[in-house]
């Protein structure tokens, strides 16, 4: 029996990408189809390397060829990814998607997210960085170790100068924090502000990425809007915590996204500080700031619920120490906030196909 490329790629018409409804080939995500006798090669290229569908995906596409073409067939498949960017913004440089990470209310750990966030999704090979746009708080030259680094510049050809992030974990960071004495207040007007925010967009040499992280500061004010005037936003995740303070303030946060003017995605909601489970019952859950607020707030205004973070010590030891939980593999915050990356990831790749508005639906 002799095996054809046609008979490879029909096979791979069955496989539908559960998210974008469409079959792998219409999708042109199945490259490089090779074949000597009955040993099968192909590469499945997928929208984000966080992609938490791809296991799933390549069983698929093995049974597919064993069903459809032949049962003896040996079968090598490459995974690859090539990130997506939103269809309806102009690139800013060669960033593909910037993702915002903000809260209606302070003390939440919006900040401890973005950061696990961002070391998560550079753990699965996403080219990733990670703005502190929180002016008036930086906490992540803290969260990273990098208290007191200042970052360099370097001039271009045309003279003007660039500021170069700061690299640790694998992710280039910018934060306000990097520029003031940490010891002093920021007392920044407004349009002061602003201007400084924009930048570290603007005046940075970012490189090519996959995401860039927003840590923003909590509220809605003029940080908020200014980012999300002037620079093209794939969209925003929204944390908060149980509670019902939190939730009212939250609630205004994500409303804020979907206002005139703004309306950027809203791709998702965090449940931060779900519940405490002691060491010595590991078994037992205590919801001690209420239980799924953050899923009813994803159900209220019908965005995707990304999942929940458990109060754990080790968070907040690896925030003051400047190793953010997420880098402890095999641990169970490691996965979450894994778990976590990948549906962000997901969210964005479904977006972006979709133009940028059913998730605003």
């Amino acid at each position: 029996m002799i095996i054809t490329n046609e008979q490879v790629l029909a096979a791979l018409r069955n496989v539908e990408d559960p998210d974008l409804k469409k079959d792998l080939v219409t999708l042109n995500m199945i490259k490089d189809v090779k074949i000597k006798d009955k040993n099968i090669s192909f590469t499945l290229e997928l929208t984000t390397p966080a992609c938490p569908l791809k296991d799933m995906l390549k069983n698929a596409c093995l049974n597919a060829i064993k069903y459809f073409v032949a049962k003896d067939a040996e079968v090598q498949i490459n995974i690859t990814s090539r990130v997506t960017k939103p269809a309806d913004t102009t690139q800013l440089n060669n960033i593909r998607n910037i993702i915002l990470v903000s809260s209606g209310k302070g003390g939440v750990g919006k900040s401890t997210v973005a950061s696990n966030l961002a070391v998560a999704l550079a753990a699965n090979g996403a080219k990733t960085g990670l703005i502190d746009a929180d002016i008036y708080g930086p906490s992540v030259p803290m969260m990273f170790g990098l208290t007191g680094a200042k970052p360099l510049a370097r001039e271009t050809e045309d003279g003007k100068t660039l500021i170069l992030p700061v690299e640790k974990y694998g992710i280039k960071l910018l934060s306000l924090g990097f520029f003031a004495d940490p010891d002093q207040p920021v007392p920044w007007r407004g349009p002061m502000a602003s201007k400084a925010v924009k930048q570290l967009f603007n005046d940075a040499d970012w490189g090519e990425l996959d995401y860039l992280i927003v840590d923003l500061p909590p509220g809605t004010g003029d940080i908020h809007i200014t980012i999300t005037q002037s620079f093209p936003i794939a969209g925003a995740v929204i944390v908060t915590t149980p509670q019902q303070v939190a939730l009212a303030d939250t609630r205004k946060g994500l409303a804020m996204f979907r206002m005139p003017g703004i309306n950027i995605p809203v791709l998702g909601v965090i449940e931060n500080m779900s519940y405490f489970t002691p060491e010595e019952l590991p078994d037992k859950k205590y919801y001690i700031f209420g239980k799924d607020g953050g899923k009813a707030l994803a159900k209220l205004f019908d965005v995707p619920f990304l999942g929940e973070i458990p109060i754990v010590q080790s968070i907040t030891e690896g925030g003051d120490n400047g190793t953010p939980v997420a880098l402890e593999k095999g641990s169970i915050l490691s996965a979450c906030f894994s778990e976590i990356a990948g549906k962000v990831a997901q969210q964005v790749a479904i977006n972006n196909a979709q133009g940028g508005k059913v998730l605003n639906n």
